[in-house]
């Protein structure tokens, strides 16, 4: 059995999208996503909860797509892999990052209020990334 290395996140950036190019040119979006759980203490009966903070990267089109449509509070649907880079920093240490590379991004709620806006986002989720399996079976029933 082959490995598995996938996330999928529903959740509200917790602050503006930071958008830059690459010295290739590619676009390149960093978001932090919050994602709350929610639970009911068994001993007390009152309801907790625990936020989790996310870092995710974005790349070419839907790093394009995110920069100009996600704001601080947007709610989206991310799903991609975790990834771990290594840097040195300015003291010549190891540091070490791991975050979300997205490959797919659903834009979920409202759309926040943009400069010459003002309808909501399509009810119909649209996926940004090309399909990853095309299955064409014809089913016999």
């Amino acid at each position: 059995m082959s490995d598995l290395n996938r996330v999928m996140l529903i959740g509200y950036l917790g602050s503006e999208p930071e958008s830059r190019v690459l010295s290739d040119g590619a676009a390149v979006c960093n978001i932090r996503l919050a994602t709350t759980d929610k639970w009911r203490n068994r001993e007390t009966g009152e309801m907790k909860e625990a936020t989790e903070w996310h870092r995710v990267v974005l790349f070419r089109r839907l790093a394009e797509v995110a920069g100009r449509y996600l704001r601080k509070g947007s709610q989206v649907y991310i799903e991609g892999r975790l990834r771990t880079r290594k840097w040195t920093d300015k003291a010549g240490s190891d540091r070490y990052t791991t975050e979300i590379e997205a490959d797919e991004l659903k834009m979920l709620g409202k759309r926040p209020d943009l400069p010459g806006t003002s309808h909501e986002l399509p009810t119909e989720k649209q996926s940004l990334a090309p399909p990853r399996y095309v299955i064409d079976d014809v089913i016999p029933f």
